[in-house]
């Protein structure tokens, strides 16, 4: 097959980190291409890249563009990875007549139906998305087809991983039990939840040797500074800006954290657990799909920052089992989250969304 991937993206983030992971295994039997934005994005990637603007939901100039690409490249698939990229993917696929098939990994209720409706099923011939959560979501609008919906859980690759991790330095920890979180610093992703719920952390261990390390950029970066300088604990948060190679960090610290207000299954949760942290989560997207609270990693309700400084807390004083929720959450991923078993339910699921497409459009000549 010919796959093309969209992803219109400005800066580097968790779908990103699942485009190149889904595009670099599918590309080891089939021919794949990458359709971007910036170069943020396109230089991490191997396979055939394709620059286009990518401006707008409807742009035009784009849209030309991308017909005119799928003509000469004889793409069969095109996976579009972000919201802007639906509606242009969708128009490209019906006048091509091929197959389109949307990756959607966040949590979110589809709230304007007839909008929704001709982006996510008309002009959709299949849905990925990598929670179940996310998959009863979109089923809470009529209109959705529950077997156009496939949940298929993020892949990590731990191989890449465990090279990138070793391939630097590790930064000096800066304090015996260090707390990291990651992710693009926008208020969606809950850091000044994080920041509130770490100062109370603080307040019931005032001699605690800790620190919280925030590794990421964003427009919100002014505010959750201000934040930890209102809390009077900035002498204990680190705000790195973003990183090529955030590894080191993660390697180094004890507990990772998640807040997110909502999500899908975050990659970063995923790649900091396999790198040995103790994670605490809020109940945003899957979480609950793989982490047994107590178990595997500690969960909490977003906004209830007394939870989640007692969990700080709790794995800061017991280092028994702060290592055995480390391990625990490490064998969770290497059990659930395996690369090639993503890249198999991918590729699966294009194959057979394909035929159905293609024996829609036989059985409906009126389409044409």
């Amino acid at each position: 097959m010919n796959i093309a991937f969209i992803n219109s993206a400005r800066t580097w983030g968790g779908t990103e980190k699942w485009t190149r992971m889904a595009a670099g295994s599918l590309s080891r039997h089939h021919h794949v291409h990458l359709v971007y934005r910036r170069d943020t994005v396109g230089k991490n990637f191997s396979v055939s890249k394709h620059r286009l603007p990518l401006v707008s939901h409807l742009d035009l100039y784009s849209l030309v563009r991308l017909v005119r690409l799928i003509q000469k490249e004889q793409i069969d698939i095109l996976i579009p990875t972000k919201r802007k990229d639906y509606v242009l993917a969708g128009l490209a696929s019906r006048i091509c007549g091929i197959t389109n098939i949307l990756r959607l990994g966040i949590d979110r209720r589809l709230s304007i139906p007839f909008i929704h409706k001709l982006i996510y099923r008309d002009l959709a011939d299949g849905i990925i998305v990598n929670a179940e959560k996310t998959r009863q979501t979109l089923l809470l609008s009529p209109f959705m087809v529950p077997e156009h919906i496939r949940v298929i859980y993020n892949g990590l690759d731990t191989a890449a991983l465990d090279a990138r991790t070793t391939s630097t330095p590790l930064p000096g920890k800066p304090a015996r039990f260090l707390v990291s979180a990651m992710g693009i610093l926008t208020l969606r992703k809950g850091f000044d939840f994080l920041i509130r719920g770490f100062a109370g952390f603080l307040r019931k261990h005032p001699d605690a040797d800790a620190a919280l390390v925030i590794i990421g950029d964003g427009p919100e970066h002014e505010t959750f500074s201000r934040l930890a300088e209102k809390l009077g604990i900035s002498q204990h948060v680190i705000f790195t800006g973003f990183l090529e190679n955030p590894y080191g960090w993660l390697k180094q610290s004890d507990v990772y954290a998640m807040t997110s207000q909502n999500e899908g299954i975050s990659n970063a949760l995923l790649e900091a657990m396999y790198l040995e942290n103790a994670p605490v989560c809020t109940r945003a997207g899957g979480t609950e799909e793989f982490i047994d609270s107590g178990i595997n990693g500690f969960l909490c309700d977003y906004g209830d920052e007394q939870p989640l400084a007692e969990a700080l807390g709790m794995l800061y004083l017991k280092e028994g089992i702060r290592k055995s929720t480390a391990y625990a959450a490490t064998k969770t991923v290497l059990r659930q989250f395996s690369l090639d078993h993503m890249a198999n339910l991918l590729d699966n699921f294009l194959i057979e969304t394909m035929k159905k497409h293609h024996s829609r459009d036989r059985s409906e000549p009126t389409r044409r």
